[in-house]
């Protein structure tokens, strides 16, 4: 028994002898074929049975195939779209590659040439198949307290993290906004011997400066205006657990030195008080500014960064590691589809080239907000480019390669073909697995193409 995953096919063709034709010669163990003779039949024969592959005449009564294929992209434009013509045209061939077919073939078709592109494109369905599942199968293996990733650059945060995460009093972090620094702050507290008590968090940028000491340290009844009761601050609250001080550099001059004396004499004193109180709290800060460009700028103390920094960990920015990039897609997509109730099983290959070509200055947080864009903007279960936010679209940032094909040109689809993949390899440096992964090919299949097209 044959242990493929099943592959379905749907053709629409008004012609019967043709459908009976195109059916028995493409009849092949673990594919399922659906034919449809009215094109509105088989629209709904593509919603129902949600096949990999629709083979689709050209000019049919009713619904034209390019109307076909809008209406199947619409549905989910990870199907493969094949139109045949009697009428070949280099404009008809042009706007069915705008509109996402992924074949234009002339008729008569040769029966033989037809087998094996639908072999081929069998094959890519079932490799999406294994490589979603063997994805899945990464992603429980990448997760670390939270954090998802398996390049060297977030292994060895990662095993700073471990390493660090059992003795250490004071440690920095260290990386640029949206990195998820707050995540290794949370891994560190996890791991650490005070795991049991409380995680404390305090955002430096978001405290009023005259408020700063006491968030931090408390103060007594009477203090200053307002103080109408004795208050616990921050420190005294995460005692025996760990304080988060989040954007350390802009913690002003006359605090940060309070904080110093602090993690020094580990005790507070509360504002208004002449009792200091004893405290065990670990301490965790974080920033994306460079303090050592702060020191000299006489806006961050040095004797309290050496303090801090006696171990410092450093989170990557999405561009040092974005290799990791399809398995933070992978679980932030299904992190959205349980939280919108929507089945929204990945990217289709021009959404994911947008993503792929991107540099992402907000970082992971960035990626967040852009997926969690397209989770609700999707009508199907793909996310494609027009559901990505409009930034994203724009033309510097190469929103789908077939968008760059003039009009007016004249080529065939084989030459369109031929210069998307060229354009897909010049955009990964000539690396082949990552324009296969563009491409949302197999590496096998990316190939073939370049020895048909001689680009190998």
């Amino acid at each position: 028994m044959s242990t493929e995953s099943n592959v379905s096919l749907v053709i629409i063709d008004d012609n019967p002898g043709s459908l009976e034709m195109l059916s028995a010669a493409l009849a092949r163990e673990g594919v399922s074929i659906f034919t449809a003779q009215d094109p509105e039949e088989g629209i709904e024969l593509v919603f129902r049975e949600h096949p990999q592959i629709v083979l689709t005449d050209l000019v049919m009564p009713g619904l034209s195939g390019l109307e076909v294929l809008e209406r199947i992209v619409e549905f989910d434009p990870s199907i493969d779209v094949i139109l045949m013509t009697a009428h070949y045209t280099s404009e008809t061939a042009v706007e069915a590659i705008r509109k996402g077919a992924s074949d234009y073939l002339n008729k008569p078709v040769s029966i033989a040439a037809l087998r094996e592109r639908i072999g081929r494109l069998v094959e890519e369905a079932r490799k999406r198949d294994k490589n979603a599942a063997l994805e899945n199968q990464m992603l429980e293996t990448s997760q670390f307290e939270g954090m998802i990733g398996r390049s060297p650059a977030m292994y060895e945060t990662f095993s700073r993290i471990r390493r660090v995460a059992p003795h250490y009093r004071t440690v920095l972090i260290t990386g640029e906004t949206g990195t998820g620094k707050d995540l290794a702050a949370r891994a560190l507290h996890s791991l650490s011997p005070v795991s049991s008590g409380h995680f404390v968090v305090l955002n430096c940028s978001a405290v009023v400066e005259t408020l700063f000491e006491s968030e931090l340290f408390g103060h007594v009844r009477g203090s200053f205006t307002g103080a109408s009761q004795d208050k616990m601050g921050l420190f005294e609250y995460a005692d025996r657990g760990t304080i988060f001080l989040d954007e350390i550099g802009d913690m002003p001059l006359g605090t940060q030195a309070k904080l110093l004396r602090t993690l020094q004499n580990q005790e507070v004193l509360r504002v208004g008080s002449l009792t200091p109180r004893k405290v065990d709290v670990h301490v965790i800060a974080a920033t994306h500014q460079d303090l050592r460009k702060a020191i000299a700028e006489k806006r961050f103390r040095e004797d309290l960064y050496y303090r801090l920094s006696m171990v410092e960990i450093h989170v990557p920015s999405l561009e040092e590691h974005k290799e990791d990039l399809p398995l933070l897609t992978r679980y932030l997509l299904d992190k959205f589809s349980h939280q919108f109730r929507k089945e929204v099983r990945g990217l289709t290959q021009r959404a994911q080239i947008v993503i792929s070509r991107h540099n992402w200055p907000g970082n992971v947080r960035e990626l967040e907000n852009v997926l969690g864009h397209g989770c609700m903007m999707a009508l199907g279960s793909m996310i494609d480019v027009q559901d990505l936010p409009d930034y994203l679209r724009s033309p510097q940032h190469g929103a789908a390669p077939t968008a760059t094909l003039p009009a007016e040109d004249e080529a065939t689809f084989d030459e369109h073909e031929k210069r998307l993949i060229a354009d897909t390899l010049a955009q990964a440096a000539g690396n082949q697995s990552q324009a296969a992964r563009a491409l949302r090919i197999g590496r096998d299949a990316l190939r073939y193409k370049m020895k048909k097209h001689g680009l190998l």
